[in-house]
């Protein structure tokens, strides 16, 4: 089958990205040669938004969106608009904050304001929150709004309900929300690196990376989809794929069900397995 009809999708933290959280140069160099020589049709699908993955895959064509926030957006960096969004309607935004609120915890909430995202806040942030800021400043496409009145809408759509804390105190509201029977897509694990830490991310009822992913290879005309992943949330692309990939340093759970485990994210892998599976379909 030729590599012209395959699509390539690549999560990024722990998968694409290598030890320092960077597309490597070598990675880089090689995936602008796959798409502009070789025609490969490759995106990222991940829990980031289009603020960081804008600048980690900086000088990388970008032919096709990027699948951002599980889902919840497609984002086309070279015209920089949404060619997809879901929001979560505001009751169900509020619903879900006081259930966080009731466990002692203050989420962030992602709003769009024309293609920006406005994450708000309160002001009583923990220390992994500041540091999670800290990162995140400095972009054009993302803004920290920290208040203490941080959850009024201002007119702007809700995308996210975002919030970084240790993973057990996050589990409960993750079942809580279960309990409460909310309509939403609520997504709980362990942080990749600290795995007593995780990360509670709140969607759109029906908002995944795999329905994303779906309606990008149907745009494309691809006949073939190969994924590559390596933590719990990339379980429902890998099922959609035809062919699934798992990086060395995936958790196991993901690891049993890929197709195929490759070498680690801090080799280049992904990238390198893409130009071997090309230089095949050329064969």
């Amino acid at each position: 089958m030729s590599h012209k009809t395959t699509l390539y999708v690549s999560d990024l933290d722990g998968t694409l990205l290598n030890e320092q959280s960077v597309v490597s140069p070598i990675s880089k160099a090689l995936l602008t040669r796959l798409i502009t020589v070789n025609g490969a049709l490759f995106t990222v699908a991940t829990a980031r938004t289009q603020a960081t993955v804008t600048k980690l895959l900086e000088g990388i064509p970008a032919i096709l969106p990027y699948i951002v926030m599980n889902g919840a957006g497609m984002w086309h960096a070279a015209d920089e608009h949404y060619t997809h969004r879901s929001t979560i309607p505001e009751p169900t935004v509020q619903q879900i904050v006081a259930i966080y609120e009731r466990r002692g915890i203050h989420p962030f909430v992602y709003r769009d304001h024309k293609g920006v995202i406005k994450a708000h806040h309160y002001t009583d942030l923990t220390s992994t929150e500041k540091a999670f800021i800290a990162e995140r400043t400095g972009t054009p496409y993302k803004h920290f709004v920290i208040n203490n009145d941080p959850y009024r809408t201002d007119g702007d759509n809700a995308l996210i309900i975002f919030s970084t804390n240790s993973f057990a105190r996050l589990e409960e509201v993750y079942h809580d929300i279960l309990e409460a029977r909310i309509p939403c897509h609520a997504v709980c694990y362990h942080d990749i690196f600290n795995i007593r830490d995780g990360i509670l991310e709140v969607y759109a009822p029906g908002v995944t990376k795999a329905a994303a992913i779906a309606a990008l290879k149907k745009r494309t005309r691809a006949d073939r989809l190969v994924v590559f992943g390596d933590n719990l949330n990339d379980r429902e692309m890998m099922a959609l794929a035809d062919h699934s990939v798992a990086v060395e340093n995936a958790v196991p759970e993901l690891k049993a069900i890929a197709s195929e485990v490759i070498g680690p994210n801090t080799a280049d892998s992904v990238v390198k397995w893409i130009e071997q599976d090309i230089i095949r379909g050329a064969e």
